[in-house]
């Protein structure tokens, strides 16, 4: 069974894509098939799985970026909707589908890591643009209106500096225009392009105790210099040690 709604990932326009501004970004309504968005909310990863990440200091005088986190290594106890699906995100159809959102040729070496992240009461996600070995992010979101309410918060803000800012600095949410505010719960999910100004964040989460805030993240890397110095240390590009998985045994603080 496809998880991919390939027809409507085909619809999105890439020139339309390539050229939005404050930088390339869209927000794909049911790029999932309805029963794979079902199957994959319904067995999603066990939060004691992931590494609780709390007040870890970022660069640049960013502010924190709490969550759960569950970076995909070989070996990670998932449901056979996720192996199936992580599988299929490996494959033709969904590379076809960066490289022409993206307009890379079909010989350029792409490197994907894959990661859930969960956020509870109080989380945020501090204004940044990515590293430059990312060339683009895709996020899924599995949450509905059942489980997380509008007045929780959690919408992920696509952001405007005008093209004033450094992407090595640390502006509050006050310092930046939203472009959009994007609600996410339901089969959506954002993909956008890294850019040097391309700001996206987070306000922090207005839950009571309990709820999670659920995302799966895509990320397209390049190879460039980082992620090579990186493999030659037994690294990937997100700097995890390669390896098989081993379940964390505390929070991971600053």
């Amino acid at each position: 069974m496809p998880f991919l709604n390939y027809e409507r990932m085909g619809g999105v326009p890439d020139g339309e894509f390539r050229n939005r501004k404050p930088y390339p970004w869209v927000n794909i309504e049911g790029g999932l098939t309805a029963e794979g968005f079902d199957q994959l909310r319904g067995s999603m990863p066990d939060a004691s799985l992931f590494e609780k990440w709390e007040s870890v200091r970022r660069a640049h005088g960013q502010g924190y970026h709490d969550r759960y986190i569950l970076h995909y290594k070989p070996g990670v106890p998932l449901s056979k909707p996720w192996q199936d699906f992580l599988a299929e995100i490996k494959g033709p159809g969904y590379d076809a589908f960066v490289r022409r959102m993206l307009g890379l040729p079909s010989d350029k070496k792409l490197v994907l890591t894959l990661e859930w992240y969960y956020g509870w009461q109080g989380c945020a996600v501090s204004p940044h643009c990515d590293a430059m070995r990312k060339l683009a992010t895709h996020i899924f979101y599995f949450n509905t209106e059942e489980d997380w309410k509008t007045e929780w918060g959690g919408n992920i803000l696509i952001m405007d500096d005008g093209g004033k800012l450094h992407r090595h600095s640390g502006p509050s949410f006050d310092d930046l225009a939203v472009a959009a505010s994007l609600d996410p719960r339901g089969n959506g999910s954002l993909f956008f392009m890294r850019t040097e100004h391309s700001w996206h964040g987070v306000r922090p989460l207005e839950s009571p105790p309990g709820p999670l805030r659920k995302l799966f993240i895509i990320t397209v890397n390049q190879v460039n210099y980082q992620v090579i110095w990186r493999r030659l240390r037994g690294k990937d590009p997100d700097g995890y040690s390669i390896g098989p998985y081993q379940k964390p045994t505390g929070p991971h603080t600053s």
